[in-house]
């Protein structure tokens, strides 16, 4: 399984460790990223996504798992919340 977010596409970085000598040896900075079944308001469902907890912030911060979605493009999203988000704007679509 991949470390990046599903929502943000926030991956790993590589960078180096620096010794007091200034000796630098590679390493890899992670994103912190968790399993949360997020609400699905317009589909009166929970899914479960792999999310890092700035990600999970952002949704919170914008109202919802559904405003991210559609607000977000889809070169930023996984498979997973690009299938999502095509199901929310067909149940939109229906509903108005």
């Amino acid at each position: 399984m991949s470390r990046i977010c599903e929502l943000t596409g926030k991956g790993r970085q590589v960078g180096h460790n620096v010794s007091h000598a200034n000796n630098k040896t590679k390493r890899v900075f992670l994103p912190n990223l968790q399993n949360v079944t997020l609400i699905s308001e317009a589909l009166e469902q929970g899914v479960k996504l792999r999310v890092s907890t700035h990600g999970l912030r952002s949704v919170e911060h914008v109202g919802g798992l559904d405003n991210w979605l559609l607000k977000t493009g889809d070169d930023q999203l996984s498979l997973k919340a690009r299938r999502l988000k095509r199901d929310i704007k067909k149940k939109l679509a229906t509903a108005a």
